[in-house]
């Protein structure tokens, strides 16, 4: 897949994705370039990625000649790893390359020419936490969305999908370490696949199929303790607020998982996705691209978006089809 391609030669990561007919869906993680950059190996490791071992060995030769001149070949040495790590840790070289081979590939195999995407790309800056996995979770939803399916786990291009059924090599190993990282990064755990099977899977899910749950299933899967609680008379104050805060909670999750299968105009046009402090951050960053009456850079969500009102701020103020 070029996808994974890219992902192995620009050290960019995909943490979560969707293929559709039509258009496809990418939550990336663009980490920086490694102090002192890249060892020769390193280089060469990234370059068999998207070149054929012919290339490869062509480098390594100019390499070697290059580290034989000693000092003065220390110039020539970082202009060849300068060469292709310019395309390195980099959003828009990394869907450059990626549309670009893709293209080549298409017109190839239908005898074609020319563009094949219609626009640029859109790419909207998210926050880890919260913001990360309802990205995921809304990408991962595309086909349930599209009608295609009503479960993501049966939708075999996309993160999920991979995640559950294995990916083309039957190990799904590089999907379940993004979701990792979608869901975990903002408590410092990296892209580890082996957490996957923990929390982190039920969690995943919890969120993804929240939305197609119904009042009556819920109540179904409480416990008897709990049941007999609600029908209880006489029952406490503090017992009384207990239920009504766990019938809240609910009703949240719900609420905010059928937000996660609509359109949701905020994921693909929001600018920034975060909490409030992170998107004013972004906008103090970025604050000669504003207007100057604008004071600052968080706004709430509206339409579609509302049950994350509160919870997740936009740069962009949507108001108008805001869904």
């Amino acid at each position: 897949m070029f996808m994974r391609m890219y992902e192995n030669f620009t050290g960019c990561r995909v943490v979560a994705y969707c293929l559709m007919s039509n258009h496809f869906h990418l939550l990336l993680e663009v980490p920086p370039m490694a102090a002192g950059g890249l060892s020769d190996s390193e280089l060469l490791k990234r370059l068999s990625a998207i070149y054929n071992a012919a290339v490869v060995a062509d480098v390594k030769k100019e390499l070697t000649a290059a580290r034989k001149l000693g000092e003065q070949g220390q110039h020539l040495v970082g202009e060849i790893h300068t060469r292709y790590t310019r395309r390195m840790h980099d959003l828009s070289r990394f869907m450059e390359g990626l549309l670009q081979r893709f293209t080549r590939w298409f017109n190839r195999a239908h005898s074609r020419t020319g563009n094949l995407w219609e626009d640029a790309f859109k790419s909207v800056i998210v926050e880890d936490g919260v913001a990360a996995r309802t990205v995921a979770a809304y990408i991962d939803l595309n086909p349930v969305r599209a009608g295609l399916m009503t479960d993501p786990a049966g939708y075999r291009w996309s993160s999920y999908g991979e995640a559950i059924g294995g990916g083309p090599r039957g190990n799904g190993k590089k999907a379940r370490a993004g979701l990792v990282r979608a869901l975990r990064a903002h408590q410092g755990c990296g892209a580890d696949d082996t957490l996957w099977a923990n929390d982190v899977s039920r969690e995943y899910r919890k969120l993804l199929m929240a939305g197609a749950l119904k009042k009556l299933e819920v109540r179904i899967s409480l416990t008897g303790e709990e049941k007999n609680l609600r029908k209880r008379k006489g029952m406490t104050k503090e017992q009384a607020t207990e239920g009504a805060e766990r019938d809240d909670a609910l009703k949240g999750e719900i609420a905010f998982g059928k937000m996660l299968r609509c359109r949701v105009r905020y994921f693909t046009d929001g600018a920034v996705i975060g909490s409030r402090s992170f998107v004013n951050e972004a906008f103090k960053s970025a604050r000669e691209r504003f207007g100057p009456k604008r004071k600052d850079g968080a706004r709430k969500m509206r339409g579609t978006g509302t049950p994350a009102a509160g919870i997740l701020w936009g740069a962009r103020d949507l108001k108008k089809n805001a869904g």
